[in-house]
């Protein structure tokens, strides 16, 4: 099955192109951006076989939703290959990453629903580990309604290297945790932010927690004990795009 999905930004593009040949279907470049970073481009994606398509910069605005492709995007199959962080994080922009990691997911149809939460809330990835981790299928296809196409996901083989890597691009990252001391209601945080979800049955493994910068609760007010992982990504996603809001006055 194809997951397709759009990268932009000369860094991306080119790396991907070069590591990941075969799993770059279209090269879109700006009819109007012909200088020699952008021959040396479409010369590498040709002689990886690759269709090059000259469009206009509202093509790309569209194709990207307003990021800043630099005048280059490229349509992949992520089913080839995964995108990887740096793919994500050098091409936000202006806007703080909002990240969603997932700690030991296994249920695909848990996973289609985070991704489509992620989707709703503009997380700009979502990370999992390889190992104990449900990769894209058909299922989650189908559960996300679209979202697995276009919400980054990020399968990396350490996640606690990973953890450590966002933090040195001072990403803060919030852990929950039914027994935190600090509650969602009082958390307040609109700069860089990965939440870390663990899975339904065990929660966070003992490293991920440990790779935490702060660990937060959702308050519960009714006689249920938990929450089912996506429902719960939704609440935390949804109140830190509420707060970005607020704080962006809009």
């Amino acid at each position: 099955m194809q997951n397709k999905v759009v990268i932009h930004g000369f860094h991306a593009v080119g790396t991907r192109l070069k590591r990941f040949p075969d799993s770059v279907n279209e090269l879109y470049l700006n009819s109007a951006r012909m200088d020699q970073r952008a021959k040396d481009l479409a010369r590498l994606a040709e002689a990886q076989g690759c269709k090059v398509l000259l469009v206009d910069s509202a093509r790309l605005d569209g194709l990207t939703h307003g990021g800043r492709h630099q005048g280059v995007a490229a349509l992949i199959d992520a089913g080839k290959s995964y995108i990887e962080v740096d793919d994500v994080l050098e091409n936000l922009g202006d806007e703080p990453p909002f990240l969603l990691i997932l700690d030991g997911i296994t249920d695909p149809h848990n996973l289609g629903a985070c991704l489509r939460v992620a989707d709703a809330m503009g997380v700009h990835a979502v990370i999992a580990p390889k190992d104990k981790s449900v990769g894209l299928n058909a299922t989650v296809s189908k559960v996300a309604c679209g979202a697995a196409e276009v919400v980054p996901y990020v399968m990396v083989t350490n996640l606690a290297r990973t953890l450590r890597d966002l933090k040195d691009r001072d990403i803060w990252i919030a852990g929950t945790a039914g027994e935190a001391t600090t509650d969602l209601h009082h958390f307040n945080h609109t700069g860089p932010l990965a939440w870390v979800m663990g899975s339904e049955g065990e929660g966070m493994r003992r490293l991920t927690r440990e790779h935490c910068d702060v660990l937060v609760s959702i308050p519960m007010f009714g006689s249920v004990e938990s929450l089912n992982v996506s429902v719960a990504s939704g609440i935390v996603l949804s109140e830190t795009r509420r707060q970005r809001t607020v704080a962006a006055g809009k």
